[in-house]
């Protein structure tokens, strides 16, 4: 298989992009757990805590999903200098190994979605049955 310089390039935008969207989900649920934390120092409602409890396996999912799309970054860079260097075979396995962690990256923004799409359920059916 003959790979270019241009391959491993293809996924500059898509890392990008990937990597702005978990940044603006983390920063979202930051700024959420700031305000169930206020909350919960003046009514120390449990229902809070749990909340936050389920925040932060949210927070460790995104953390995950960074490190996957840094690391498939870095791999990518690494993919260009080995096809730099003429080293074909290796830029190969480091493209693949891009490749791969960018696919673990997605299947736990998938599983980041899921948890959160439980959690406004919840709200949800919390608030109709008021």
């Amino acid at each position: 298989m003959e790979i270019t310089l241009g391959t491993p390039a293809l996924l500059f935008p898509a890392i990008s992009l990937l990597m702005l969207a978990y940044t603006n989900r983390f920063l979202a649920l930051a700024a959420l757990i700031r305000r169930l934390t206020e909350s919960y120092r003046q009514d120390h409602n449990k229902a809070i805590l749990e909340q936050i409890a389920a925040l932060r396996y949210r927070i460790r999912l995104i953390l995950w999903m960074q490190s996957g799309g840094i690391a498939s970054l870095a791999l990518c860079v690494a993919a260009m200098l080995a096809i730099l260097f003429k080293l074909e075979n290796i830029a190969v396995i480091l493209f693949a190994s891009s490749l791969s962690l960018m696919l673990v990256s997605l299947v736990l923004s998938l599983l980041e979605i899921r948890v959160s799409t439980n959690a406004l359920t919840v709200a949800l059916r919390d608030l109709e049955q008021q």
